[in-house]
């Protein structure tokens, strides 16, 4: 028996919830066409008759820009500190700062990296070639492995080249568990989904979600949830003319916490400003960041 972690970290944007989501084949990790869409570290579990992978699903590393983004850059350093295995995930374009700045943070790590590189079905094939050989000359990668996490191309050869380096072990987390995130957790992060499907700029950076209230019977759930904003303005835009993007954003984030939850869902939101809460301490923690 085989059992260890892995976390899956890169730049924003380069697919790493969509490989975790896929893997799994549930949606533990919510995401959007905006880079940075993750802030806290996602666990997924996946299990084999011989090995369980726990996954660490990471924040994109980047240069910080306030305190939120400090915490975010946090999450992932802490995550490659405590994994067995690195999957380090990039696009199928020439390096550039940010992933330079990635190789540079694993060569401080003594564990297994490897290297995916996603997206190449958006890439010819002759062009894959010479990119793997200038990753190979910038860092000593265990495997390089290419694939397309949206379409499941190459991901069973991950799974399958993760394991056989994966430490020998019993499996630490129950068969039927397939994430150790809480319902609450979830819930917050499916209302943020939405918002940052249906805004634009700075907003969906912005906007951080609150369970306030939580109360089950026999067949319904109710939920009541606060949307906080840095300005007036962003106020305005998500709850929209007459209400009707806040009722949109509503809506849809309704109908994919009843999926996850199995039940009937009565959910209620409310959109409070919160002036410059990226930047503060007591907010911060207060939101669970």
């Amino acid at each position: 028996m085989k059992c260890g972690y892995v976390a899956i970290i890169g730049k924003p944007n380069v697919g790493k919830s969509t490989l975790l989501n896929t893997i799994l084949g549930e949606k533990v990790s919510i995401v959007t066409e905006k880079p940075q869409t993750t802030r806290n570290k996602i666990i997924g579990i996946k299990n084999f008759p011989d090995a369980q992978i726990i996954f660490i699903d990471t924040p994109g590393i980047h240069r910080p820009k306030h305190k939120l983004g400090q915490f975010m850059v946090k999450q992932s350093y802490e995550a490659m500190d405590i994994v067995d295995i690195i999957v380090f995930m990039v696009e199928p374009e020439p390096l550039k700062e940010a992933e330079l700045l990635i190789i540079e943070k694993l060569k401080k790590f003594n564990k297994p990296v490897i290297l995916v590189i996603n997206k190449i079905d958006t890439i010819a094939k002759q062009n894959l070639l010479p990119l793997i050989d200038i990753y190979k000359d910038w860092y000593p990668f265990k495997e390089i492995i290419p694939i397309s996490a949206l379409k499941s191309d190459g991901v069973q050869n991950l799974l399958e080249i993760i394991i056989s380096y994966l430490p020998e072990g019993q499996k630490l987390y129950p068969e039927d568990m397939l994430t150790d995130q809480m319902e609450r957790f979830m819930v917050s992060e499916f209302i943020r989904e939405k918002i940052m499907k249906y805004t634009m700029d700075e907003i969906p950076y912005s906007v951080a979600v609150q369970i306030e209230r939580w109360e089950e019977t026999k067949k319904l759930i109710k939920i009541s949830a606060n949307i906080y904003v840095e300005r007036e303005g962003q106020k305005i835009i998500i709850i929209g003319k007459k209400g009707e993007r806040l009722k949109k954003i509503a809506t849809e984030a309704r109908l994919e916490i009843e999926k996850f939850l199995g039940t009937k869902v009565f959910l209620e939101v409310w959109v409070k400003v919160r002036k410059k809460w990226r930047q503060k301490d007591m907010l911060l923690k207060a939101l669970g960041y």
